[in-house]
């Protein structure tokens, strides 16, 4: 599968990383803000042997039809700043590339962007795109469905200079109903990010946790996505629709 890659910030470097390193993915390119780094080979960069072409340009020197048109991809996925979508979004979905977005945050009107693209192409959003964060809301909706009486907390713990609430964590409280005081933030060192949600029965406790090792994670997540959504039609897909069918039964 022929990947563009949007943004090459620390998570975008390890999503490349993953990539390159993967035999039914090749990265054809990467573009960015800076025009540091401009035509540089992302795997002499990052110290990976590679045969994919994974060039680095920068936005501000290319014109986005032209640029589609010249370096044909098959999705593009996109780590980088929010409003970027609307550089890339119609031309991409006017070409048919299926569009993988793991951007935080969106506001309104790139939500309503995010729809009216899904209308002529596959459009996968997911603020978090760890295979392991969103099995755990998947996990934890099926739980509070069962005892919706149970008390949940959720925890979330990361580096210590982080600031504010994270976006993984008000997306999860988002998914179960949640308060934002039945949200309990811990910053120490240099954790990465722990995700853990707590149902306390009487008797008994349930406790879901995802902890991320590197950034390489949403690297496979990426892979998840982009295998699972090939040969769906136009539309707008989270983790959630992907991962249902896994749990269906098969008829046959």
């Amino acid at each position: 599968m022929r990947a563009g890659l949007m943004g090459f910030g620390k998570a975008g470097k390890a999503v490349a990383s993953v990539l390159m390193q993967h035999p039914d993915f090749s990265l054809k390119w990467v573009l960015r803000r800076s025009e540091v780094l401009e035509h540089r080979h992302v795997g002499e960069f990052l110290g990976i042997a590679t045969e994919d072409e994974a060039f680095i340009r920068s936005v501000g020197h290319v014109d986005i039809e032209t640029f589609l048109d010249e370096h044909p991809v098959d999705c593009i996925i996109d780590f980088s700043p929010a409003e970027s979508i609307h550089m890339y979004g119609a031309a991409a979905a006017k070409r048919g590339i299926t569009i993988i977005s793991a951007i935080s945050h969106y506001g309104d009107a790139e939500k309503e962007l995010l729809h009216t693209l899904a209308k002529d192409t596959v459009v996968f959003w997911s603020p978090n795109i760890t295979l392991g964060v969103n099995y755990l809301m998947f996990a934890g909706k099926f739980l509070k469905k069962i005892a919706p009486w149970a008390d949940i907390q959720l925890v979330e713990e990361h580096f210590k200079t982080k600031q504010g609430i994270s976006g993984t964590a008000i997306k999860i409280a988002e998914s179960l109903d949640l308060e934002s005081t039945e949200i309990n933030s811990v910053r120490a060192g240099g954790i990465v990010g722990k995700h853990e949600l707590i149902f306390g029965f009487p008797y008994q406790t349930v406790r879901l946790v995802h902890e991320s090792i590197s950034r390489e994670a949403f690297g496979n997540g990426v892979i998840f996505a982009a295998q699972n959504l090939t040969g769906m039609g136009p539309g707008l897909y989270n983790f959630e629709d992907i991962l249902l069918p896994y749990f269906t039964p098969n008829p046959n």
